[in-house]
């Protein structure tokens, strides 16, 4: 377990605009504490866009650049070329939701991975269109109740760690609010790199995934508990390392922690299970098949 110290300084004001209980809220707060004042923010369309405010206002102390649906890491990577030839020390990073990045800003951020521009993405996975009502996203898992999938989603939940990784970025890595030393770590880590650093934060939606103003934690805890969502990074697209042991609860706990799982049948659940226990024996055996050296 990390022992990341978390910093005093508070870079996210409170009176915004976040649903009570809400995930992504305390996500962006950690990820601000951990980026530092000398950060400019890029942010699409999103409840984080709703929680940074309209301009004039703002919720953050830091530099917000909002910016298009389908445009963020292209904002962002001109904005770290303009710092750079300005000879500034800054973080550009990217704060976006699930849709902005696994569906409608997935070519810009893929094309910024290539070239490996220098900025930090944040990807707040809350697993649907929440900001506009709940519709599903490419990161909506299979069977979820969703407006726009009645009677559960037909199709998996796009990866997009390994998406990531495969362009063979400097850093990937997944987080969770629920475990905010690894969290802080993993942003803290990704400040020390250069290029394309990706992180994937897994951030329950009371609303939208049906559970108490309270439960968001719990219900976050389950998830990485019952090995549906892992804690790990890799490096260079190779180099793969769990920050986190499971203790490996039954994935029945989470999925009957969300009323979006209710019309669930038995043996939906256990493909489920069978599904989860297989993606993490590939990824302890990718954590376990480390090869002698990164390339550059």
């Amino acid at each position: 377990m990390s022992t990341t110290a978390e910093p005093e300084a508070e870079l996210f004001c409170p009176g915004h605009a976040s649903c009570p209980g809400c995930a992504v809220a305390l996500a962006v707060r950690f990820v601000l504490k951990g980026l530092g004042p000398r950060t400019v923010l890029v942010i699409p369309p999103s409840c984080i866009a709703v929680m940074a405010g309209p301009l004039p206002l703002s919720s953050m102390q830091v530099p917000v650049f909002q910016t298009a649906f389908e445009t963020t890491a292209a904002a962002a990577a001109g904005l770290a070329r303009a710092f750079r030839a300005r000879g500034e020390e800054v973080t550009v990073a990217c704060l976006a939701g699930d849709g902005g990045t696994h569906d409608i800003g997935l070519q810009a951020l893929s094309g910024a991975a290539e070239r490996d521009e220098d900025f930090i993405y944040v990807c707040f996975d809350n697993e649907a269109y929440q900001n506009t009502g709940n519709q599903k996203s490419s990161a909506t898992p299979w069977g979820a109740w969703t407006s726009s999938t009645p009677r559960g989603k037909p199709t998996r939940k796009k990866d997009i760690v390994e998406i990531m990784a495969a362009h063979r970025i400097p850093y990937a890595a997944t987080a969770c609010p629920a475990y905010p030393a690894d969290l802080l770590a993993k942003i803290e880590r990704a400040r020390t790199l250069g290029g394309t650093r990706f992180l994937h934060v897994l951030c329950p939606c009371v609303p939208g995934w049906g559970i108490a103003d309270d439960a968001s934690l719990r219900v976050a805890r389950l998830a990485v508990e019952s090995r549906l969502f892992p804690l790990y990074e890799v490096r260079d697209g190779l180099r793969y390392t769990i920050t986190h042991e499971p203790v490996g609860v039954p994935v029945k706990e989470y999925l009957s922690a969300q009323a979006r799982y209710r019309h669930l049948t038995d043996e939906a659940i256990r493909q489920i299970q069978e599904d989860v226990d297989q993606g993490w024996a590939r990824l302890v055996g990718r954590a376990r098949a480390l090869p002698p050296r990164a390339f550059a």
